[in-house]
């Protein structure tokens, strides 16, 4: 389930991706299916060790393309281990709700993009996340958990400021908001509620079948209740300084 739409944001093979943040790494493995060297990049060592994994079983099915590179490795948001820019392209999603110095994330993302780069910045999105929040305080007071929830304006406003230009935005996965308000109404950790139960089967049958209905609910959704927002940008050129 991808939350950056790839149409919207071009990847040629051969670029340089850093996804911040992987997580369970979907965002890098479909960069890998389309022949980018990837670098994906978590503090979770244990969710890194699967990714690896993955990488290598991606290789031996040969789901990659000849030249595409991936590598896994743990770090530091903040202090990210690579030369200013090495990257063609960054990712980074559902991360920056989590990190209390956002502002020195996308400092850093912004050091390690290359001039002409493009960056993918995806969070929960405002209205459903304010939801969410209301019907249960275990859904973000935990450690490690979201401490902000950004309005698109404001996302927006501090992507300006680090330097990058947003040049598109969209929304994404309304399917999954009713799915988390009813976690968050009948706790977050209920997995056996009948109704948690039911809507969580339909998800995966959505994710697995892709049937037109769902993709056309989901797509009409998508502006109302779209459980993530999500950003794109481009690191500027710096102008030309004439010699004297």
């Amino acid at each position: 389930m991808l939350t950056v739409d790839f149409s919207r944001f071009p990847l040629a093979p051969g670029d340089r991706v850093l996804d911040l943040g992987c997580g369970a790494g979907r965002h890098a493995f479909e960069c890998y299916r389309r022949g980018a060297q990837v670098v994906a990049l978590d503090q979770n060592g244990e969710e890194i060790r699967e990714v690896a994994k993955w990488f290598a079983a991606m290789k031996e099915a040969g789901e990659a393309p000849a030249g595409a590179t991936a590598t896994a490795m743990e770090g530091d948001a903040l202090a990210l281990p690579f030369p200013d820019e090495s990257f063609d392209v960054v990712i980074i999603s559902e991360v920056m709700e989590h990190i209390p110095d956002d502002k020195g994330v996308l400092a850093e993302m912004v050091r390690v993009l290359k001039p002409g780069g493009r960056i993918a910045i995806t969070v929960p999105r405002y209205g459903p996340e304010k939801v969410c929040w209301a019907l249960s305080d275990a859904y973000h007071e935990v450690e490690g958990g979201h401490i902000r929830i950004y309005k698109a304006d404001e996302l927006l406003a501090k992507i300006r400021e680090a330097g990058l230009k947003p040049y598109g935005s969209h929304h994404a996965h309304a399917l999954h908001s009713p799915y988390w308000w009813l976690k968050c109404a009948f706790g977050v950790d209920n997995d056996k509620a009948l109704p948690v139960r039911a809507y969580h089967k339909l998800l995966v049958w959505d994710i697995m079948k892709k049937p037109l209905a769902t993709r056309v609910a989901e797509q009409a959704l998508n502006p109302l209740i779209g459980k993530s927002f999500v950003a794109y940008a481009t690191k500027p050129h710096l102008p030309l300084v004439e010699a004297k």
